[in-house]
């Protein structure tokens, strides 16, 4: 029996492209909200969430939430204080040295946290209102 075998060559070009893809998704950005309510109040977050890199403007989409339920449902605050939830992100490009958090919703009262500095572990713990 005889095996037919193919050989691929790749360019420069797919080779980047390839790298690229796969760092991103590779790589994830955690922040780690913390949001202060009254018993009762309702909390959510909207798929329309982003990291949007500085200074390129590029924008990371949510890939994973918890601890928080997502757009239309809410989660309702038990009790008063300070609660807590992850969201999980594509991975920042390398070129990024800051970037914001933003839901962009249609609504007012969508969450915005300015000017975070990257930093090496790509954690991070912001408040958010």
């Amino acid at each position: 029996m005889m095996i037919e075998t193919k050989t691929i060559k790749k360019t420069k070009k797919d080779v980047k492209t390839s790298k690229t893809i796969v760092e991103t998704h590779e790589r994830q950005t955690i922040v780690h909200c913390k949001y202060f309510g009254q018993i009762g109040d309702g909390v959510r977050i909207w798929k329309t969430t982003f990291l949007i890199e500085k200074p390129s403007g590029t924008k990371r989409k949510l890939i994973h939430t918890e601890n928080i339920t997502m757009y239309p449902h809410w989660t309702v605050l038990e009790k008063s204080g300070s609660f807590t939830f992850t969201l999980y992100f594509e991975g920042l490009s390398k070129s990024c040295t800051s970037f914001d958090l933003f839901e962009m919703i249609p609504q007012e009262g969508g969450f915005k946290v300015n000017n975070i500095t990257r930093n090496k572990s790509d954690v991070y713990q912001v408040v958010v209102d």
